[in-house]
């Protein structure tokens, strides 16, 4: 099945609104700004779907007008189901001059024999910030199924103002890697990774902060990397995905937002 979702936000009178949007089924997407005069809109992606199925592919369009503040999130953990060929997703994001997206969907649980391929790009324009996660999981811990799952290929690359500064290349392929040799997941289940960017924070003083907190939580190995334009780059392992979502979204917390998003 073919499934689009085509998003387009605007600023007016510094209040992000829903400009328009398309989808088709399974995929549709849901108003949860609970105040209506904050600057920031909270948007939910949504599907009718358990989860996605054999030669699904998911195409997702965001486009931000200038100024607008979005949060996305999603309904709930991602399932990739058992299949024998594959399924897909795309999802491209056009960020406007001074614009801001935080982007944190819930964990990708791969079930046996799934083969999933993901692609992200996100065009960023001037004084924009980015927060963008991602985390993927074993598959069905509690069922046995660890890394049972054939392939999971996910692309995320992130142009500033149409130069290509970031691409992040995560294959996680069990019959093909040793997932537990050295510089591979030596012993951990589950991957997250978070990505900041913003032309104004002190990202130096920010990683400090970041590292402090990262270092009260028990059970996880992680890495706090300045990217090569002013952002944050971290990776967490560990083997829960509850804990790892959390520290997402805490660590989404301390990162300094833009001065016109400050009532996100």
């Amino acid at each position: 099945m073919i499934a689009a979702l085509n998003i387009i936000t605007q600023a007016t009178n510094n209040i992000t609104i829903l400009k328009s949007s398309f989808f088709t089924t399974p995929l549709r997407v849901a108003n949860i700004t609970e105040n209506k005069q904050a600057h920031a809109l909270r948007l939910m992606l949504v599907s009718s779907s358990p989860g996605i199925l054999d030669r699904d592919e998911y195409r997702i369009n965001v486009t931000l007008g200038e100024g607008s503040a979005v949060e996305l999130c999603t309904q709930s953990y991602q399932r990739i189901f058992t299949m024998k060929h594959q399924a897909s997703q795309r999802m491209e994001v056009h960020m406007a001059p001074n614009s801001f997206l935080s982007y944190l969907p819930h964990p990708t649980v791969p079930h046996t024999d799934a083969v999933f391929k993901s692609v992200n790009r996100v065009y960023v324009g001037e004084n924009c910030g980015l927060v963008s996660g991602e985390i993927i999981t074993c598959g069905r811990k509690l069922n046995g199924e660890i890394f049972q799952f054939k392939k999971y290929h996910s692309l995320t690359e992130i142009y500033l103002l149409g130069k290509l500064v970031i691409k992040e290349n995560l294959l996680v392929a069990p019959g093909e890697i040793d997932l537990q040799a050295i510089g591979q997941m030596e012993g951990y289940t589950h991957q997250a990774t978070l990505i900041y960017l913003h032309p104004e924070a002190a990202v130096q003083l920010i990683s400090t902060t970041l590292v402090n907190f990262l270092e009260t939580q028990a059970g996880i190995q992680f890495g706090v990397t300045l990217a090569p334009v002013n952002g944050i780059i971290i990776r967490l392992l560990g083997q829960k995905a509850e804990q790892l979502y959390y520290c997402l979204n805490c660590l989404a917390q301390l990162l300094p937002q833009n001065s016109l998003i400050k009532h996100i």
